[in-house]
């Protein structure tokens, strides 16, 4: 295991875990937005809890690899979503926030398949 795929792996799970505690706790700088894109409050702490089984998955990744590639790839998957729901509601300012996150499990994804 490199200490590239270390680093980046606990920062991109630390981020997407701090995430996950955001929309929990409704934070106005995430409910706003989710407001405005047009995502129901009731999906909120599904995404929430998506986020934080990925960022949790990410750290097991470290000893049991498929796990953060699974992890990675479902983050992926996640953020790559949340650039399509920005990009819907016509938020094209906004689209860097989604992108912040999926670059980071992009990242870790990348770096899990080729350690």
């Amino acid at each position: 295991m490199s200490i590239a795929y270390t680093i980046v792996t606990v920062a991109a799970a630390l981020w997407t875990g701090f995430s996950a505690y955001s929309i929990w706790a409704k934070a106005p700088y995430v409910v706003e937005p989710l407001r405005h894109y047009g995502v129901p409050q009731s999906w909120w702490f599904r995404l929430g809890l998506a986020k934080a089984a990925g960022s949790a998955g990410l750290l097991v990744g470290l000893a049991v690899p498929w796990i953060g590639i699974a992890a990675g790839a479902g983050l992926v998957l996640y953020f790559l979503g949340a650039v399509v729901t920005v990009a819907r509601a016509r938020a094209y300012g906004m689209l860097v926030a989604p992108l912040m996150y999926l670059v980071p499990a992009a990242a870790t994804l990348t770096l899990g398949i080729l350690v």
